[in-house]
């Protein structure tokens, strides 16, 4: 059922376009501890009475446990980097980076997962890229990026790409090997425990439920938009390769763009608008083929 897994990854796209749009506010208001605490929180919460049957059993398998393990070490460094790269950097430095997180988590699929691509499938993952780094790319200059290696938060946003990638192949890993629900589940379940333990060490878990009081929209925004993207891009790769549904939900990086123009007023330069349309025209007609 490939279209189920199509739409599922435009629902991925769809939830992290709001998603990072609110996870940026809140690394800047409650830190990015305490942000990765509230989604991990609320995913774990909401996803228990539809996973707790099938928690023994996974486990019961070593390599399961191995790939949950891993995956959740993984994801914990990688968002803490992508957190403090949004709260630290500036935005056109920092999207453009968070970008090659597409064609590594593809190098993964291929490489690891043995996955196959016909050339027209590569060709408009090619596009939709190169789209991706246009729009989120405010001057051409900015392309260049031995010359910004400096800026603020640069070094920190691709550790977290790099990080992110592997999250994204492991996730699909796990989705295949288990079910979509368990996965998000462990993940998040997981990392509001380990936030909640550093909170706690470090004093700062008093400040929890005041975070929530002054900044109750945007925690659950924050917290329900990505729970639901991540918990869509789980079940797209139950339908489609990693490396499409990947490519599809990656989009939304370039789609936060239009997010500055009715929020922020912001105007496009051509090359942007550009990288908007390439970007939508490459996930149409790959959603299409794949279909």
């Amino acid at each position: 059922m490939p279209a189920l897994g199509i739409l599922f990854a435009l629902c991925a796209l769809f939830g992290w376009t709001f998603g990072d749009f609110f996870i940026q506010r809140g690394a800047r208001t409650v830190g990015s501890w305490r942000t990765l605490f509230y989604i991990g929180a609320m995913g774990g919460l909401f996803l228990f009475p539809f996973v707790y049957q099938e928690i023994g059993p996974a486990f019961s398998h070593w390599n399961n446990a191995v790939i949950f393990g891993l995956l959740l070490l993984v994801t914990l460094f990688a968002a803490l980097f992508q957190f403090e790269a949004l709260k630290s950097g500036k935005i056109a430095i920092i999207e453009p980076v968070f970008s090659i997180e597409l064609p590594i988590t593809v190098g993964f699929c291929l490489v690891l997962w043995k996955e196959t691509l016909n050339v027209v499938q590569a060709l408009l993952m090619l596009t939709v890229f190169v789209g991706i780094m246009l729009a989120v790319t405010i001057h051409h200059t900015r392309l260049h990026y031995h010359k910004r290696i400096f800026e603020k938060g640069f070094v920190l946003a691709g550790i977290g790409a790099i990080g992110m990638a592997l999250v994204n192949f492991l996730t699909g890993v796990s989705s295949q090997g288990t079910s979509p629900l368990l996965t998000i589940w462990i993940l998040h379940g997981g990392l509001s425990i380990i936030c909640l333990a550093y909170l706690f060490w470090s004093g700062e878990i008093k400040q929890l439920l005041w975070d929530f009081r002054r900044h109750r929209n945007t925690v659950l925004a924050f917290s329900m938009f990505d729970n639901f993207a991540w918990i869509s891009f789980a079940f797209a790769v139950r339908y489609i390769p990693i490396s499409i549904a990947t490519t599809i939900s990656e989009s939304y990086i370039a789609l936060t763009v239009l997010l500055g123009i009715f929020v922020n007023r912001e105007k496009l330069k051509p090359h942007q608008l550009a990288g908007i349309a390439l970007t939508i025209i490459g996930i149409t007609i790959l959603s299409v083929i794949t279909s």
